[in-house]
């Protein structure tokens, strides 16, 4: 995420300085995120911005705050909060606008979740977008959110392309696949040329189809600047008002870049086996890019928080001895990268994360959030409490389905649980995209009730 459709802007210098240890640089963006550059609301407003960042300040090192940080579970529910659905708001932006400021203005919640995951429909359309169905394009108005079409866009014999250059094989290959209307950059030489002769290279750029691509690309992207600046607006108001994000950017692990994207869950399956050498070898690759990409969007966004959902490393997926050789040792590369610039990485564990509990203990401590969906929250407190700050995990079916007393009692057992010397941040195990909004209300209510920590 860029500078813009954050919509945030922090004082000082865009990163730590050289020299600084990781924890000394942590320690001077926790100071940015405390002080946005924003005109608070009022006095008030600003006084509990502070209050609530300092609450994750705390849960992340392992202190005890006042009481109990919460993350509501809310993705797309400020749409159907407001009375729309998803389809409406990726569609209309001021309706975009509207719902989500409706919610920031009716609910009370220690950090925001902005709407920019709530992809800009136009934009998808513009460019022919072939590997999701989102409410209107092959899924039904009223769906509550996308639906990824996985599939192999990347056959297995075109590795070697990959690592040779990430970039020009992006360019080249993979958003041809992806995108009806850039199909013209299959003809395009390599990006990075080297030969020293200019006439060369831009030749190609009078070819029709390649112009057609560009010009694509050029209209997808004023449509962008449209879309970004109502999410810009919508971060600036949660932040008058008080509302910290609750993070700055979003990583992936490699093996789930390479999975997701480009090999598909049964082909990055059958890699392990038949071409393991060449999966360890783009995974390394694919590392500094990574790292990279998410330290720019934190310093743009001055949140230090990096979430990362992980795919395919849960329990059933693979085997221990698997997550060990494929999963683990690249995802970890990834986090201590992010670390050493001050960053705290929340990796999300999608699926069953209990068999990966003593495996992902070896961090430096007080350096990462892990946000557990499957999870007996009572040994991830045991196995990683003096090391990790932990967050979760209200179920979905008490979420979504459940009647507010029910989703109290959860949240007040899991503070119980979890809460004891710190390190522990409320959360639900899923997104709520639908439901009771009371469900959200009595989150923050347990949490005021059940989660004061004594001075």
């Amino acid at each position: 995420m860029n500078r813009s459709n954050r919509g945030v802007y922090f004082m000082g210098n865009s990163e730590p300085r050289a020299g600084m240890s990781w924890e000394e640089k942590r320690e001077e963006r926790f100071r940015r995120w405390l002080s946005p550059d924003v005109k608070f609301e009022s006095p008030a407003a600003g006084e509990a911005y502070r209050r609530r960042v300092t609450r994750f300040i705390k849960a992340i090192r392992l202190e005890e705050p006042d009481r109990v940080p919460v993350m509501l579970p809310v993705e797309y529910y400020p749409a159907y909060y407001a009375g729309g659905n998803l389809k409406k708001v990726m569609y209309d932006y001021d309706e975009l606008r509207r719902a989500w400021l409706k919610f920031i203005r009716e609910f009370d919640m220690d950090s925001f979740n902005g709407p920019s995951l709530v992809f800009p429909g136009r934009v998808l359309d513009m460019i022919d977008y072939k590997i999701q169905k989102w409410p209107g394009h092959g899924l039904p108005d009223d769906a509550p959110s996308h639906q990824y079409i996985e599939g192999e866009y990347m056959p297995p014999d075109e590795y070697d392309l990959l690592i040779r250059d990430p970039a020009d094989y992006l360019l080249r290959y993979f958003l041809p696949r992806t995108a009806g209307a850039l199909q013209g950059f299959r003809k395009l030489g390599p990006v990075t040329p080297m030969v020293g002769i200019p006439v060369f290279y831009i030749m190609q750029f009078g070819d029709p189809d390649i112009r057609a691509a560009y010009q694509a690309l050029l209209d997808a992207g004023q449509e962008c600047l449209k879309w970004t600046a109502v999410v810009g607006e919508v971060s600036q108001a949660a932040l008058a008002a008080g509302f910290p994000t609750i993070w700055g950017g979003m990583g992936q692990a490699p093996y789930d870049m390479v999975g997701d994207m480009l090999r598909g869950t049964r082909g990055i399956m059958m890699d392990m086996f038949r071409r393991p050498g060449k999966l360890l070898e783009a995974m390394e690759r694919l590392i500094p890019i990574c790292i990279e990409e998410t330290v720019s969007s934190a310093n743009a966004s001055g949140c230090p928080i990096i979430f990362i959902p992980l795919h395919k490393g849960t329990g059933g997926f693979m085997s221990n001895k698997q997550f060990e050789t494929f999963y683990w040792p690249t995802l970890k590369k990834v986090m201590l990268g992010l670390i050493d610039e001050g960053l705290v990485p929340m990796p999300f564990a999608e699926g069953d994360y209990g068999p990966r509990l003593e495996i992902i203990r070896d961090m430096p401590r007080a350096s990462v959030i892990w946000f557990f969906e499957q999870m007996d929250m009572a040994r991830a407190k045991k196995v990683l409490g003096d090391v990790a700050c932990i967050a979760g995990n209200v179920t979905a079916s008490v979420l979504c389905t459940g009647a507010p007393r029910e989703v109290k009692e959860t949240c007040r057992q899991l503070i119980r649980t979890c809460a004891p010397g710190g390190g522990y941040i409320l959360s639900g195990a899923v997104h709520m995209d639908k439901g009771n909004p009371d469900n959200l209300r009595v989150m923050m209510e347990a949490a005021r009730e059940y989660g004061v920590y004594k001075s």
